[in-house]
């Protein structure tokens, strides 16, 4: 996928707080903005709650630094009976450049869960 195959679902800033103890960006920041970019397209989707279950395949391929805008773009690759799984990726761009970077991407699984936090199903036809 390019950067511009899936929906733009999150674009942050990184900021000083989301660095390690050697003033990197922490990659489980940016594990939570892919969980968050997903999980906003697994919502619609579901029409209601969802639960992250699994998260394959992430790889980083380029850091992130403080004051990088981040971009992350997030499709909906197949859908079951109550859960779906989502492809995500991340992508950097240097305050005072144009280029952008990929960073990361990853699948995530998520379930549609009920009030009582169960696996419910989805509705086959798309809204």
């Amino acid at each position: 996928m390019t950067e511009l195959d899936g929906e733009l679902a999150i674009r942050t800033i990184a900021m000083p707080a989301d660095t390690n103890p050697n003033g990197d960006i922490f990659g489980g920041w940016l594990m939570s903005q892919m969980d968050l970019a997903a999980s906003s397209i697994a919502h619609t989707r579901a029409h209601g709650r969802v639960a992250t279950v699994a998260v394959d395949g992430m790889s980083f391929l380029s850091p992130v630094f403080v004051g990088d805008e981040v971009s992350l773009y997030a499709r909906l690759l197949a859908t079951g009976r109550s859960s779906m799984r989502i492809f995500v990726e991340a992508w950097r761009r240097q305050r005072h450049d144009v280029a952008r970077v990929k960073v990361t991407e990853a699948t995530f699984t998520f379930v549609a869960i009920d009030e009582h936090r169960r696996s419910r199903p989805i509705d086959p036809q798309p809204a």
